[in-house]
């Protein structure tokens, strides 16, 4: 590892095919563009060895919906989680379908036009990317549509039925390519993408939740790849707010999905430039009793590079434990407000006070 001040020197990628002949990443670390193509016909290994997924999340820092669907070779799922932040509270709906396969044809790339379609007697579910008619621009825009009908979703016959339009994508999204140990054919190839502009409607027994563009944000975490066959903990949070001055920001951050000594995935978003920077330290309270993680009390996170250091006050912990013979999985997703300060690439400080996002802390064999 190259360093300099006790920093890594991390590697960014280069344009080119992400795996080579032996389905092997070609190259390790990081971009702010989606510039490796991944191909799920170059992977080699057992269909059941592979995963792909797709999953958005959307506030207004009051209601929150968070839509998946994700092929993990083993298992097929779909689901919908809505999130009160005021009360607070959080209802999920989800589906599973055995051994898929690749069936579902996940695309290979996160913002192209594209169409995504999960369908049963519980849930609709459908992510499509179509090519904005902005004719005051000469790129090629993307626009997304987040569409999702879940029945007897409140458990008294009425629908939840969610219709989202994304806007205004970011020019620069956290991209990294990461191997593991001791296992060549294994890597994880993500896309993570903060402060998209959300409009839109959620729909429930009557009452409707609306997202304005003004205030609604989305994330994105497009993720692919080959995992090995062992317990993996990671670490993973993110950041889609407004400052006080209506500038956009946000944050990446993260550790434990596979040998990152190539680069981390932890970035600085402001206006929607990547600001990158080194490790971060999630600093979970325990229990003074049990010496177990206590979610619900405030966690600190702070960097080796000092470039962010903050405070997380929690307000729901979305609590999920899944045991089906092969996959087993403990997951703690805790939503509630970060405050703090960030530095980006010039030195300048970003101070940022009680602004919703999550931080998680998961524990699979997959």
């Amino acid at each position: 590892m190259d360093l300099i001040n006790n920093i890594r020197i991390h590697n960014e990628l280069k344009e080119g095919k992400l795996l080579n002949e032996k389905g092997e990443l070609n190259e390790c670390g990081y971009s702010t563009k989606v510039i490796k193509e991944y191909e799920r016909k170059s992977i080699k290994a057992k269909n059941y060895r592979i995963k792909e997924w797709d999953y958005y999340f959307i506030s207004n820092s009051r209601i929150g919906i968070a839509l998946t669907f994700g092929d993990i070779g083993y298992i097929g799922s779909a689901g919908v989680t809505l999130f009160n932040f005021d009360e607070p509270s959080y209802k999920t709906q989800s589906d599973l379908t055995l051994c898929p396969f690749g069936k579902f044809n996940f695309p290979n790339y996160p913002h192209t036009i594209q169409k995504l379609e999960y369908n049963s007697s519980k849930i609709k579910l459908s992510f499509e990317n179509i090519k904005s008619d902005d004719s005051n621009s000469n790129e090629e825009k993307i626009i997304k549509y987040l569409k999702c009908t879940s029945t007897n979703f409140d458990g008294n016959g009425n629908s939840l039925i969610v219709d989202i339009k994304l806007t205004d994508l970011p020019k620069d999204s956290m991209v990294i390519a990461t191997p593991f140990n001791n296992f060549p054919n294994a890597f994880y190839y993500n896309c993570k993408t903060n402060n998209m502009i959300a409009q839109g409607t959620i729909k429930l027994n009557d009452k409707t939740h609306l997202f304005n563009p003004e205030n609604s944000l989305a994330v994105l975490d497009w993720g692919r790849g080959v995992w090995p066959f062992e317990f993996t903990t990671w670490y993973w949070g993110s950041l889609s707010c407004r400052l006080d001055d209506d500038r956009t920001f946000g944050f990446n951050i993260g550790y434990g999905f596979g040998n990152t000594s190539a680069s981390t995935e932890n970035m600085i978003f402001l206006d929607g430039n990547a600001h990158k920077f080194d490790e971060i330290q999630f600093e979970i309270p325990k229990n003074l009793d049990t010496n177990e993680d206590d979610y619900m009390s405030d966690w600190k996170f702070t960097s080796n590079d000092k470039r962010l250091e903050m405070i997380f006050k929690p307000i729901i912990n979305r609590f999920e434990n899944t045991n089906l013979l092969l996959i087993k999985s403990t997951a703690n997703q805790v939503f509630g407000k970060f405050t703090g300060t960030a530095i980006l690439d010039d030195g300048t400080p970003i101070h940022f006070k009680d602004k919703l996002g999550f931080a998680e802390k998961v524990c699979n064999k997959w």
